[in-house]
């Protein structure tokens, strides 16, 4: 098959008996194409690929297939960062907000996608600083979310937002969620955050359970920085969170900061991806929720 993508990287949940099968399926069909194919070499099923380190995944590859949910789309993101390799995923998960190829479509997608039939879809990535008064820094990426929550069961955490350099606000609750737009149909949606749309180079600063109602989510240019610091308390912290993944956690005298990262991720979709459709279908909107299924006027 003569095709621009010759190197593919398959990454999956292998201990999920709905990722192995199609796992499994693709590897046949891509080594019989006489494309080369690499996995993790953690990965134990039985295929017939070529095994490297985990971090070696997108060394070589040309495209990257993540059969699962959203949270393997995420793992696929932190490889594949670095080199600029597309992602292509399969859904095997829940929402399937970024997986949105289904496993009975898998082979023909796949195919299309070979044939460089497909669009590109190039999304916001989000690069932490924690900076801490010992002189520790920590950097991480998200193409997610940057959070910042109250650490245990115990009170409000209170701190304060700059953005750009200009004070925005001291905020007493359970922390605050620096959301991308692809992060915004994530955590930040449920915290009562707005969609945004997935081409707009936005974040979204979305208060997790704020002790004010007035304490509303704001949405900013990607361009500007964002600071966060914990105000001081003998007692206070926070832990932070990157795409889920715990990276520190803040103190007083630390300083978060979160800004759009020079990389990006992008993602690969079929002709006529339509995200409001994804919306309408994943969030039921036009249905009765008493009859799912059943469209209203």
């Amino acid at each position: 098959m003569d095709s621009e993508f010759r190197n593919i990287a398959l990454v999956g949940r292998q201990t999920d008996a709905r990722v192995a099968e199609p796992m499994r399926v693709l590897a046949n069909y891509l080594t019989k194409a006489g494309i080369k194919v690499t996995a993790a070499e953690a990965l134990t099923l039985d295929l017939p690929v070529t095994r490297v380190a985990e971090e070696q995944l997108c060394d070589d590859a040309n495209l990257v297939i993540a059969i699962g949910g959203d949270g393997t789309m995420l793992y696929a993101s932190r490889l594949a960062r670095i080199r600029g390799t597309p992602i292509l995923g399969v859904n095997r998960g829940r929402l399937g907000f970024l997986a949105d190829i289904t496993p009975d479509e898998m082979i023909t997608s796949v195919e299309q996608v070979l044939a460089g039939k497909y669009i590109k879809d190039s999304r916001l990535l989000l690069k932490a600083r924690l900076s801490t008064a010992a002189g520790v820094e920590v950097v991480e990426y998200g193409l997610n979310d940057v959070v910042v929550q109250r650490r245990g069961s115990g009170g409000m955490v209170d701190f304060s937002t700059s953005v750009a350099g200009q004070y925005v606000n001291t905020h007493s609750g359970d922390g605050l969620i620096c959301a991308t737009p692809t992060g915004s149909t994530a955590y930040a949606l449920s915290c009562g955050g707005p969609i945004i749309e997935p081409q707009l180079d936005a974040v979204a600063l979305v208060p997790i359970c704020p002790h004010t109602l007035t304490d509303r989510p704001i949405v900013i240019p990607a361009s500007r920085e964002i600071e966060i610091v914990l105000l001081k308390r003998d007692d206070s912290r926070a832990e932070i969170t990157v795409d889920g993944g715990h990276i520190g956690t803040l103190g007083p005298g630390d300083t978060l900061t979160v800004a759009a990262a020079s990389q990006r991720v992008t993602l690969l979709h079929l002709p006529g991806h339509d995200f409001y459709g994804i919306l309408r279908s994943k969030l039921f909107w036009g249905r009765d929720s008493r009859k799912r299924g059943i469209e209203t006027p």
